[in-house]
């Protein structure tokens, strides 16, 4: 088993200054030892924040630890197989009423698929995704 990190625990560690060695071991002391990746999807919501910003320090401090945590870090692409699964759950979620949040959808699928669990801050949208175990820090 292994673990998909969402971009919001990635930035969230990033904004209280921690090393990616530091992010590591807070997951590890929280939900074990277990192999963590992250989704391609995750990765470019990551990217945008460090050139979302206009203060030159921010953007180098952003890049610096996303690159550190990218050493260790498996990025898992999203592909057709992905995709397929990804349209099948929104097609039926929404034909019941819910709506999953695109990007939120696409790296939920991504663990799925791999039959990893996804960690991250927001748990609200993650568990609407069927058979997505969900957890948080």
């Amino acid at each position: 088993m292994g673990l998909i990190l969402d971009s919001s625990i990635v930035i969230a560690a990033e904004r209280r200054g921690d090393t990616p060695f530091q992010l590591f071991a807070q997951v590890a002391s929280t939900v074990g030892d277990q192999q963590l990746a992250i989704s391609s999807i995750a990765l470019t919501e990551i990217v945008h924040a460090i050139y979302r910003t206009t203060d030159s320090q921010i953007r180098l401090r952003r890049e610096a630890f996303i690159q550190g945590l990218l050493i260790d870090l498996e990025v898992v692409p999203y592909a057709r197989s992905t995709a397929w699964i990804a349209g099948k759950i929104d097609g039926e979620q929404r034909s019941i009423g819910i709506t999953i949040p695109s990007l939120d959808l696409l790296i939920g699928v991504t663990a799925l698929e791999i039959g990893y669990s996804v960690l991250t801050t927001n748990i609200r949208h993650f568990q609407l995704i069927p058979g997505l175990n969900v957890l948080t820090l």
